[in-house]
């Protein structure tokens, strides 16, 4: 906000720049993961992500920052439904959901690193010389998956879980749009569409960008202490994804425990979110078990997987991955168009500062949308762990 010199609204448009292009490739990611294949995927995003990163290190204004944030979200649209793809051919069915979970933990690792890491890195570099410095590690990462990652076991000596099927490289605007249509078809996709979006988006617009100053400002704790608090809650977000994938696999259900899951992270942010006076204690321990059940939206992959074709899954990993980032896409600004709106005109360090009512405002509005998620899943369809379709 300092060096650019915007406000909470312009800041939210910044961060959600991310999330705008990276909804945006959901889809034609999945048609290119069942096209394509993970490894040309994967390597090609991790070059393109690496290079945003250095131009968003190096812009000179917001617009080139803005630029980069741009090219860096539309290019790691690809990871997760990648790694999805990746897990399909490379695992048995009974342990997707479980597999899943792993790779959001994992992949959280790099979310915990933008926390108390991040924070103590610029404390002694600038951040655009630690934004250059993970660009380089992208762009070896993309080196990386080129060289040791395939697509199928039968590349690296072993048996394949399924019959190799033909690829095709190409993909048409018609291709895309029969394998939205076709998903979309079968009746859990719509509600999963929209259901996990209000649960991710709540931890990240609260860990990614608002939860910090709302802490600092309204509770008395440091940055440092404050991103400590946000990435708990990413720690206990990366634990919950294995531990309900594991669970809904192991029960046979998704059903009762998504819904039991989402109860628990509704409750958990009222709690957090409107209740100012909570103890340090009280504050870190329900931080960490809303981000724990919210593990629970990891079951909406093998969920919506097994309610479509098998030929469909990179499809519809697409299509629910798209809905899962529609969360923070819209919370994030949306929740800053609020502060701005109900600015009293505080100012500290040249960054504006916002009332508890002002955040408990724009907090309403990831409340609103974790209720609808709950309502929803009740008229989802249960798939009992196995292929309906």
């Amino acid at each position: 906000m300092r060096d650019f010199k915007i406000g909470a609204a312009a800041l939210g448009n910044l961060s959600g720049l991310y999330f705008y292009s990276y909804v945006a490739m959901q889809i034609p990611t999945g048609i290119l993961a069942d096209s394509w294949g993970p490894r040309r995927l994967l390597s090609l995003g991790a070059l393109v992500a690496g290079t945003g990163t250095i131009l968003f290190a190096l812009a000179p204004s917001l617009l080139w920052a803005g630029a980069g944030r741009f090219l860096i979200g539309g290019s790691v649209a690809v990871a997760f439904v990648g790694m999805l793809q990746l897990a399909t051919q490379w695992f048995p069915p009974r342990l997707f959901a479980l597999v899943t979970g792993m790779a959001l933990c994992f992949g959280l690792i790099g979310a915990v690193g933008a926390g108390p890491p991040l924070r103590l890195l610029m404390d002694l570099f600038s951040w655009r010389s630690v934004i250059f410095a993970s660009a380089l590690v992208t762009l070896a990462l993309a080196l990386g998956i080129w060289t040791f990652v395939r697509d199928h076991p039968h590349e690296k000596g072993y048996a394949d879980f399924f019959p190799r099927a033909k690829s095709s490289h190409s993909m048409s605007l018609s291709t895309i749009l029969l394998g939205v249509l076709k998903v979309f078809s079968y009746r859990n996709t719509g509600l999963l569409f929209i259901i996990p979006g209000g649960i991710v988006g709540c931890v990240l617009t609260f860990s990614g960008l608002w939860g910090v100053p709302y802490l600092t400002t309204h509770h008395g704790f440091t940055p440092a202490q404050a991103s400590s608090l946000t990435s708990a809650l990413l720690v206990a977000w990366g634990f919950g994804g294995p531990f309900f994938g594991w669970l809904s696999d192991r029960l046979g259900h998704r059903k009762p425990l998504f819904i039991l899951g989402a109860c628990f992270v509704l409750i958990g942010w009222g709690i957090i979110l409107y209740v100012p006076t909570l103890s340090v204690p009280a504050l870190t321990g329900t931080l960490i078990v809303t981000g724990f059940f919210s593990g629970c939206m990891i079951v909406s992959f093998a969920y919506a997987k097994e309610s479509v074709p098998a030929h469909l899954s990179g499809t519809v990993a697409g299509v629910i991955n798209m809905g899962v980032m529609i969360g923070p896409t819209i919370l994030q600004p949306a929740v800053g168009w609020f502060l701005d709106r109900n600015w009293n005109g505080g100012i500290v360090n040249q960054v504006r500062v916002y009332s508890l009512d002002a955040y408990q405002t724009g907090f309403s509005l990831m409340i609103a949308w974790t209720a609808l998620s709950l309502v929803l899943l009740f008229f989802t369809r249960e798939t009992h762990c196995r292929q309906q379709a």
